[in-house]
């Protein structure tokens, strides 16, 4: 497929930045990923994208930086992005099916086994979106019957997930806990009984999987009504132990789905629970507190993902079999970003093991991972709302959101100079008069205003960086040009450079920091590593919160005061 100038425009834009932020190596996959992220109109034409950023790539290879910058320059102002149709600015979300201005009532259902991460956004943004538009209620009911040794329910996710909703501005209206209502239960399954509609199952659990892919009725199947109300007394009645005795809904064992077939509604645990202790022995399954609570708490239309259609069958039947109308379903398909790999029960292993900084730590992906990194709510919801509510499955990358909290921080945020792994050089001849030099706090935004900063003689640049241009003529970047002499310090500590000229030539531009008040830095980074360096001085005055963007790194969110002698200033990087 042939692409449009505009788009091979937004290409070499991209590629050309890219290459500058990488010492003149541009990174054809970023390159491509943000450009998919950016235009989601480009996304069933990957292939034709990838093709286009590998021959730019290829053809940029090499440059110096001074040549990218003109080439960059050479297209104009900054990029205006694909047109708003392809942005998908406007997404569709259809109107929920008879609902009423002011009547409709909505529920999200977590299960207290972790906090919330990004993807449980949808649930949280589709949810404050209707009940926007309908002027309605969200009910935060807990799912928190008994879970299992790989599930866990702690008490302390209760007010983490509350405060993850508080986090992303989605206030619910009333909080339920299934655990408070486990007698309004029973009296269901009673009436589910008296229909005819279940029967108590003694098979152990192997078999009664075996019986259930096979179409095989088991034994008790075949319970009058009288004999499973009298077994079902027995399991309230504490007769039975755990999997000795459950109760099964009567469906067809011949349904095409086996797993549909002679569903469990309610079972026999000794867990005890966090909230309740053991006064309770017989708990519902999900499906089945779904259909007893969506109807009890006057919920109006069931949001939830495509993978719980099951729970829906088993809704309706039930529903059906009392002669009940229940509200209306509505799905989305399943949204992943390409490099998250969330997991509740490892991210709580992790945390408790002390592996994870808290539930914080970027791995967890967590909403409170996402803010601790300068990524807000909103850019999290603009970017999950942009989906619509769309049944195809979609994986994006993470660029897609950075690009999002981009648009938001890129041109309010000032830039700080930053030296990972840094080595001193040390310039001779270096002009005094630029002992200090002032900078601009952003490229493009003289509003932002200026800072003075320390230069030479003295000068922190990054050990890869000297390896790489050893012997050769650099610039140092929006200052001087300088000859590196050597590639590894002297026993001293140091590598000697000679001052060359003012001139803005066209050399590989490295960034500096100068020697004076440099700040020690630790920069936690997305896999719970960290990178040390040194920061510019002006860095002794950020202050917890505030978002910076360290050239040729990224964004970055201040975590700690600095001050002189102390421990080094803690960041968190953020995204490209």
């Amino acid at each position: 497929m042939a692409l449009s100038p505009q788009v091979e425009a937004r290409a070499r834009r991209a590629a050309l930045e890219n290459a500058l932020a990488h010492d003149g190596a541009a990174q054809a996959g970023p390159i491509v990923a943000r450009l998919l992220a950016t235009d989601a109109s480009l996304r069933p034409h990957a292939d034709a994208v990838r093709s286009l950023v590998s021959e730019i790539v290829a053809d940029i290879r090499g440059l110096p930086a001074a040549e990218l910058e003109d080439r960059l320059a050479a297209l104009g102002g900054p990029e205006a992005g694909p047109p708003k149709a392809a942005r998908n600015e406007a997404p569709d979300f259809p109107e929920l099916l008879g609902a009423v201005r002011g009547k409709v009532v909505l529920r999200m259902a977590p299960f207290p086994s972790g906090v919330l991460h990004i993807g449980n956004s949808r649930m949280l943004f589709v949810h404050q979106l209707y009940r926007e538009r309908y002027d309605g209620k969200i009910l935060l009911v807990f799912d928190d019957t008994v879970g299992s040794a790989a599930k866990r329910i702690e008490t302390e996710f209760f007010d983490l997930i509350r405060g993850d909703c508080e986090l992303a501005g989605v206030r619910p209206d009333a909080v339920f806990y299934k655990s408070d209502r486990i007698p309004a239960f029973y009296p269901w399954a009673r009436r589910v009984i008296e229909k005819g509609g279940a029967y108590v199952c003694h098979c152990p659990q192997e078999l009664l999987g075996q019986n259930r892919v096979a179409g095989r009725p088991c034994p008790e199947r075949s319970q009058t009504v009288a004999e499973t109300l009298d077994e079902w007394e027995k399991m309230l009645g504490n007769t039975y132990g755990p999997g000795e005795a459950v109760l099964r809904l009567r469906t067809d064992m011949s349904d095409p789905d086996p797993a549909f077939r002679d569903r469990v509604l309610m079972r026999i645990s000794d867990i005890d629970h966090p909230r309740v202790g053991r006064k309770y022995s017989v708990w519902p399954m999900l499906e089945f507190s779904w259909a007893v609570d969506d109807i009890e708490l006057g919920v109006t239309h069931v949001l939830r993902g495509k993978d719980l259609v099951m729970e829906d069958r088993m809704q309706r039947y039930v529903w059906d079999l009392l002669g009940i109308t229940g509200p209306p379903f509505v799905h989305w398909g399943i949204l992943r970003v390409r490099e998250v790999k969330v997991a509740k029960s490892k991210s709580y292993q992790e945390v408790k093991s002390g592996l994870y900084d808290g539930y914080s730590d970027p791995r967890t992906w967590s909403l409170r991972s996402l803010v601790r990194r300068g990524i807000s709510m909103d850019s999290l919801r603009q970017f999950v709302l942009s989906f619509g509510m769309s049944l195809a499955d979609i994986e994006v990358p993470a660029e897609t959101l950075y690009s999002e909290n981009r648009k938001r921080i890129d041109a309010t945020t000032v830039r700080r100079a930053f030296v990972p792994d840094p080595v001193r050089v040390d310039v001779e001849g270096y002009p005094f008069d630029l002992a200090h030099v002032t900078l601009p706090n952003h490229p493009d935004r003289p509003e932002l205003g200026q800072r003075t900063v320390a230069a030479g003689p003295s000068f922190y640049l990054p050990r890869r960086d000297l390896s790489a241009h050893a012997g050769l003529e650099i610039r140092l970047k929006d200052l001087v040009n300088v000859r590196l002499e050597a590639a590894q310090p002297s026993p001293g500590g140091t590598v000697r450079a000679v001052f060359t000229s003012r001139e803005n030539r066209k050399l590989p531009r490295l960034q500096w920091v100068g020697s004076e008040g440099a700040v020690p830095v630790d920069m936690l980074g997305l896999e719970g590593d960290h990178s040390t360096g040194l920061g510019e001085a002006e860095l002794s005055r950020a202050r917890p919160g505030d978002i910076l963007q360290f050239e040729r790194v990224g964004f970055i969110r201040v975590e700690s005061d600095w001050v002189s002698g102390s421990t080094p200033l803690r960041v968190v990087y953020g995204h490209p």
